[in-house]
């Protein structure tokens, strides 16, 4: 197996999260292959850093210099990370990929892009158009749309700045260390005012699947009459499959 690194505080709940998911795939496919207990999973290096800091690091859309402090806490994290052994990374978060170019400059080790493993899955949904939720940074990023047209799906056409900061409100006040009945209805209202009856909705922010603990494992799940994608869910998957070749 390869050894796995998690880039993880982005938040902590998330971070949580793709342990787990990490884990329990591993031990599922050790099982069906018929292990026996203690079943074997990846070596695991999580380096976390601290999602304050990298918040008030954020920069400006459209300036590259602005972002150098927030590229350089990614990137001594993933050099941190190469350092300990691992075969490839993961960041435990959506917002960070927005900037994987500059952030994996000077990286030697591979890291899975979130973008890549979510557009795939979103592709098994036959849907031709997608609404992504997540971050300020997310929303208005153009590498999801780019992944997605890679597949024929259109992304984001219907949201404007009012509804890409109430999302970010929601996520700072409603999803931050996790998730409670009171923001999955505010999650799903949101999606009832703003997404077509045909579109997939992809939960791009880490904390956002959290609303949904009976499908945290599901790359595509329905809920509230909505067909959802879980980019974390996606993620981890695409980050088994490498660990196990």
């Amino acid at each position: 197996m390869q050894k796995i690194g998690i880039l993880g505080g982005v938040g902590w709940s998330s971070t949580v999260e793709y342990y787990r998911g990490v884990a329990e795939a591993a031990s599922a496919h050790a099982a069906a292959q018929g292990g026996t207990s203690p079943l074997l999973i990846p070596a695991i290096t999580i380096e976390s850093v601290q999602q304050a800091r990298t918040r008030a690091l954020r920069g400006t859309p459209g300036d590259e210099a602005s972002w150098a402090g927030f590229d350089a806490v990614f990137r001594d994290a993933l050099l941190t990370l190469q350092g300990a052994g691992c075969d490839f990374a993961v960041i435990a978060s959506n917002t960070p990929h927005a900037r994987l170019h500059a952030i994996t400059l000077g990286v030697a080790m591979p890291v899975l892009s979130i973008y890549d493993a979510t557009a795939q899955t979103a592709a098994t949904t036959g849907k031709s158009s997608a609404l992504v939720l997540g971050t300020r940074v997310t929303m208005q990023s153009p590498n999801y749309a780019q992944a997605l047209a890679a597949h024929d799906i259109r992304a984001n056409a219907e949201l404007d700045v009012p509804e890409i900061d109430e999302m970010q409100d929601m996520i700072d006040h409603a999803f931050h260390g996790g998730a409670s009945d009171t923001a999955r209805a505010r999650l799903l209202r949101f999606c009832n005012a703003h997404a077509a009856a045909d579109q997939a909705i992809l939960l791009a922010c880490t904390e956002l699947p959290l609303a949904f603990p009976e499908h945290i494992d599901d790359p595509v799940f329905e809920a509230g009459g909505h067909l959802f994608v879980n980019p974390s869910a996606a993620h981890i998957q695409a980050a088994v499959a490498r660990a196990l070749t």
